[in-house]
């Protein structure tokens, strides 16, 4: 959106930025705070959250400021926010109870804390950037309904490959074409990589090797194509995507047809395919003279034709994405309302009876992603929710875990709004797979 940097001109020259508070500073948390600490025009970093304080000190530190103020209260915060110091605290509250705070960037990665997070910041009336696919993927849908209640932004981010895809999305619809599939440009995917076979490529990049695992076994694709259905309303084809293998990402017209669009749109990605790294939109127009205009400028014969950025930069472009709701209101990418994808657990190795799951990018299981309503019925337990989960009896490899697979951990706040974004968006599926599950 081009029209943010003026706006942002605006906030900058009547000294009254948007302000900005990142809870998360591990790797990506720490790259977004180098970008906000130049400054930015019309925005400013005014603190930084971890867990442990001393990675939220570090985020400054890295960048060259040493002198930070720890807060404890949020009038700690708010004074420092006003003499115009850099804060840091170990507590997410502080940030979202703060006055003087417009935008909470949520980057921890975990799903169950990050609901938290984002329910206090609707209270208190903040926008909340996501730059987190795991909750949004897992209960995205049923915390939108609490932003909305607000009458506040919850939006996943630009520079992930949802926000690149999405901006594409409606870039395809302003000029008149039909976005019929969208999705990611990946180099590889196996299911079976573990935070072992991870560690080297993690510690070159000075990354958590489960972090690492989950982009490597698909996880993390699962968890963004999800959040992408749910702000298009697409589905999937087949459970986990095809992922077709091709040279460059425009080989996917000799791939697709426009019948296999017939019952909707669907997310997909490619494999290999050059630039290697972005995201997709495949738009459809059987206007004659426009597909001779098309075929002029190199972009096929139509009537599908492949719209792609080469590129996901996200510590970068969620620079707009902040802006985008903070001034205009406006989400990047968020879900509609009912999901229309969702991420199931399926067995990365064999499963004794009495072991706990570990979770995303973990040695257990890996997320495969499946339209929305063949989740419930199956009654599948979301990859979000699985850590902490019992099985109750051994399973194969590549078992679609459901919850009668598991005991689930005591209630978490991310158990009773996913019950709670069932019971809203599927009343009529829940006591059906509940029935078939007994």
């Amino acid at each position: 959106m081009i029209i943010v940097d003026t706006a942002l001109e605006k906030r900058e020259s009547s000294n009254n930025p948007v302000r900005v508070a990142i809870f998360g500073a591990g790797y990506m948390g720490r790259g977004i705070a180098r970008q906000f600490l130049k400054p930015l025009t019309g925005m400013r970093l005014v603190a930084v959250g971890n867990r442990t304080l001393s990675q939220a000190v570090r985020a400054y530190t890295d960048c060259g400021v040493d002198d930070v103020t720890t807060c404890n209260t949020v009038s700690d915060l708010e004074n420092a926010i006003a003499a115009g110091r850099p804060a840091v605290t170990d507590d997410a509250a502080l940030l979202c109870e703060a006055g003087p705070i417009d935008v909470i960037l949520e980057a921890t990665g975990e799903v169950d804390f990050a609901a938290g997070v984002a329910l206090k910041a609707f209270d208190n009336g903040k926008h909340v950037v996501f730059m987190n696919a795991e909750v949004d993927a897992t209960i995205g849908p049923i915390l939108k309904t609490y932003a909305d209640r607000a009458g506040v932004v919850m939006t996943n981010t630009d520079g992930d490959e949802p926000g690149v895809a999405m901006n594409l999305f409606r870039f395809v619809k302003t000029i008149g074409y039909n976005p019929v599939c969208a999705g990611n440009i990946k180099g590889m995917i196996d299911h079976y990589r573990t935070p072992e076979t991870q560690r080297a490529f993690a510690e070159k990049y000075n990354q958590k090797p489960i972090m690492i695992t989950s982009f490597a076994d698909g996880t993390k694709l699962s968890m963004e194509t999800t959040v992408l259905a749910n702000a298009t309303g697409f589905g999937v084809a087949t459970r986990g995507m095809h992922g077709h293998k091709c040279e460059k990402v425009n080989d996917l017209l000799e791939i697709f047809t426009a019948d296999m669009f017939d019952d909707g749109g669907l997310v997909e990605y490619t494999i290999g395919a050059a630039p290697h790294t972005g995201a997709f939109v495949i738009g459809y127009n059987e206007d004659p003279v426009n597909q001779q205009y098309m075929n002029y400028f190199k972009m096929g014969d139509g009537p599908l034709y492949c719209f792609y950025t080469p590129y996901h930069l996200p510590h970068l472009q969620i620079v707009t994405t902040v802006a985008r709701a903070a001034l205009f209101h406006d989400p990047t990418v968020t879900p509609l309302g009912r999901p229309h994808c969702d991420v199931m657990t399926l067995a990365k190795r064999p499963l004794k009876a009495g072991e706990v799951l570990d979770g995303i990018g973990g040695f257990h299981t890996y997320g495969a992603i499946e339209n929305a309503e063949t989740a419930m019925r199956g009654r599948y337990l979301p990859m979000g929710a699985s850590v902490g989960c019992r099985v109750k009896h051994d399973l194969s490899i590549d078992h679609p875990i459901t919850y009668a697979d598991v005991e689930m951990p005591a209630e978490r706040l991310l158990d009773r709004l996913r019950r709670e974004q069932d019971q809203r968006f599927f009343p009529e599926l829940l006591g059906e797979a509940e029935t078939a599950a007994e």
